[in-house]
């Protein structure tokens, strides 16, 4: 299967063409949103074209929400892509991108989560609806990388201000417990890094440092020293 978008079709060369000619445009129109999946496509060069191109953006955007699941995880890789080049592209499709997080699978979700965890700081009101789909990711038996994402965006976006952290913090606190002694649990601290250095208030810095305080006197390495550093950043002032 070919991942090309449909192509123009070319000018009749003569009148009894004409006809054929219309029919194929209006169908090409009908189908300018679609990219068929092709597992040989490099996504970094699409993500480039979709920068170049809005309908090549609007049908990967579009695909999230398609029948087939290869065709879903394969263009919320590519937008995840996109996001790491220009996240601001991507703002007015918040909505669509919170909805992809009620997907069956985890790796459109988790592609999703990185995406508006990039995303977020540019329209964060639109974001609020994310928080509800953030939670089958985050509790997700069977993916790692699930809870990474979510743990990732919940971070940004509780960082924004007190009263957005107050919503997020009992999640992130309840991350930190469930998946200790996970291999993504070091990356997961990153972002807790970054959550203690945001507008998150007094309350929930307290509550952030009694909870790595276990960590920072127990544990060795770079766990060790993470959890001491979020814990100097708490008690900043």
């Amino acid at each position: 299967m070919s991942s090309q978008l449909p192509v123009a079709p070319k000018k009749p060369t003569s009148r009894s063409s004409s006809r054929s000619a219309a029919k194929s445009s209006a169908a090409s129109a009908a189908h300018e949103y679609q990219i068929v999946f092709d597992s040989t496509t490099d996504r970094t060069e699409l993500a480039q074209r979709a920068l170049a191109n809005q309908t090549i953006m609007d049908a990967l955007v579009e695909n999230l929400s398609g029948e087939q699941r290869r065709v879903r995880q394969f263009s919320a890789s590519t937008l995840n892509l996109v996001s790491a080049i220009e996240p601001g592209r991507l703002v007015s499709h918040i909505p669509e991108l919170v909805d992809a997080l009620y997907r069956p699978e985890a790796q459109t979700r988790w592609e999703c989560l990185e995406v508006l965890a990039r995303v977020v700081v540019f329209d964060p009101d639109s974001c609020d609806d994310a928080i509800i789909g953030t939670e089958a990711s985050l509790y997700d038996e069977d993916s790692g990388l699930a809870h990474l994402a979510a743990v990732r965006f919940l971070c940004a976006y509780g960082a924004l201000n007190p009263k957005r952290a107050n919503v997020v913090w009992p999640f992130i606190e309840e991350a930190i417990q469930c998946y200790h002694g996970d291999p993504e649990f070091q990356d997961m601290l990153i972002s807790v890094t970054q959550f203690a250095t945001g507008k998150i208030g007094t309350a929930v810095k307290r509550s952030l440092s009694g909870r790595m305080e276990f960590d920072a006197k127990n544990s060795k390495g770079l766990i060790g020293r993470r959890a001491q550093a979020i814990i100097e950043i708490c008690s900043e002032k």
